[in-house]
C-alpha cells in the first residue's frame, strides 16, 4: 500500500500488481457502488431495519439521495451511512451484481488494466474501516484489479474508459471529454448513451470502443 499526496481530492492509493514505465494496457476506471457491489439492495435492507420499517414499504426504484426511503437531508442520509458502514459493515455485506466479477476478470484476462475509483471516504474518522471493508469485499469476491483508488474527484484519475452510475460523476466525466459507460439504474435513467444494462454489455461496449 502506497500513500499519496491529498491532492486533487486523492485520499488513497493502493496498487496490488506492481507495473512498469512499458506497460501501455487501456485502463477501464470502474467504480464499485451500483456498479460491481448491489449498493442499493443492500443499503435497502439496512434502512429497514434503521427505519424500523418493512423492508416490502422501502421501494427498489430510488434517486441518488434515496428520498423515497423518506431521507429528506444530507443529515439523515449520513446518519444512515454511518451506521450501514460502522454496524452493518456495508462495504464487505453487499451482493456482487450479475456479471461484474465474469466480465471484468475476461477483461483482466485480455490485457485490460483495471482500475477501481471509488468515493468511500466521507466519514469522518472510519477511514480505516471503509478500506479494510472495500479490500476485504473485492478479495472474496475474486474481482481483479490493478490499481484501487479512493477518491472524489474521479475526473482526476487516469483511465482510457470509465464505467460509472452516479449521474453528477458520469456528466463530470464527459464534460471533460472522457470516454464514459452509465451502467444503467433507476438513479440514472435520464442520463443518456453509451448506457449499459448489464456486465455483458459493458463488455460488449468496451470491446467495440477498443477493437
Amino acid at each position: 500500500m502506497s500513500h499519496i499526496p491529498r491532492l486533487a481530492g486523492v485520499q488513497l492509493l493502493i496498487h496490488k500488481k506492481p507495473f512498469t514505465m512499458s506497460d501501455n494496457s487501456i485502463v477501464i476506471g470502474v467504480d464499485l457502488d451500483g456498479v460491481c457491489a448491489d449498493f442499493y439492495g443492500r443499503m435497502r435492507q439496512i434502512a429497514a431495519e434503521w427505519f424500523e420499517r418493512p423492508i416490502e414499504e422501502l421501494s427498489n426504484e430510488v434517486s441518488y439521495g434515496l428520498s423515497e426511503w423518506g431521507i429528506t437531508n444530507q443529515s439523515q442520509y449520513d446518519s444512515l451511512h454511518r451506521f450501514a458502514v460502522t454496524q452493518r459493515e456495508l462495504f464487505s455485506s453487499m451482493e456482487v451484481i450479475p456479471g461484474a466479477r465474469k466480465y471484468l476478470r475476461q477483461l483482466s484476462d485480455e490485457g485490460f488494466r483495471i482500475r477501481i475509483i471509488t468515493h468511500r471516504l466521507f466519514i469522518h474518522y472510519f477511514h480505516a474501516a471503509a478500506v479494510q471493508q472495500t479490500v476485504n469485499w473485492l478479495d472474496s469476491h475474486g474481482i481483479p484489479y490493478w490499481d484501487l483508488c479512493f477518491m472524489k474527484a474521479k475526473t482526476q484519475v487516469g483511465a482510457d474508459i470509465y464505467i460509472e452510475d452516479s449521474p453528477g460523476n458520469i456528466e463530470q466525466l464527459r464534460g471533460k471529454g472522457l470516454k464514459t459507460i452509465c451502467f444503467g439504474n433507476s438513479t440514472n435513467r435520464h442520463i443518456e448513451a453509451p448506457r449499459a444494462e448489464s456486465w455483458k454489455e459493458v463488455y460488449a461496449m468496451i470491446t467495440e470502443f477498443t477493437g
